[in-house]
């Protein structure tokens, strides 16, 4: 098994805490999903999200999800001109035999531009 990173990022239509769970919650469950992963192979996640969504800590989601035992940290994304709005980004510490070309990088919706060379 290897340490491997695994990341993504979902944008939000609106600031509301259910709204923010549900698609957290989404985005996780896609990296676990296509990545063959289960709660136990996570290490640690960082969430971070733009400053512009205040209603919820996106590490919520994940608790929601009986994630309960793996270390989570909430971060505000910098603030830059132009950039994409209500976006809630993860990087995914875990155990996996996949190599690093294997892992797939979850990026929903219009997120997919935010990092075309790895977005799946």
């Amino acid at each position: 098994m290897a340490v491997r990173a695994v990341r993504g990022a979902v944008q939000l239509e609106r600031d509301e805490a259910g709204h923010m769970d549900e698609q957290v919650g989404a985005l996780l469950t896609a990296i676990l999903e296509r990545n063959s992963l289960v709660a136990d192979d996570l290490i640690s996640v960082w969430f971070t999200a733009t400053p512009d969504l205040h209603s919820d800590f996106p590490a919520a989601a994940a608790r929601g999800l009986g994630i309960v035992d793996v270390p989570l940290i909430c971060a505000q994304e910098l603030d830059i001109k132009g950039a994409m709005p209500r976006v809630v980004r993860i990087l995914a510490h875990v155990e996996t035999g996949l190599s690093k070309a294997g892992i797939s990088h979850v990026y929903l919706g219009a997120t997919g531009a935010l990092r075309k060379d790895i977005a799946q």
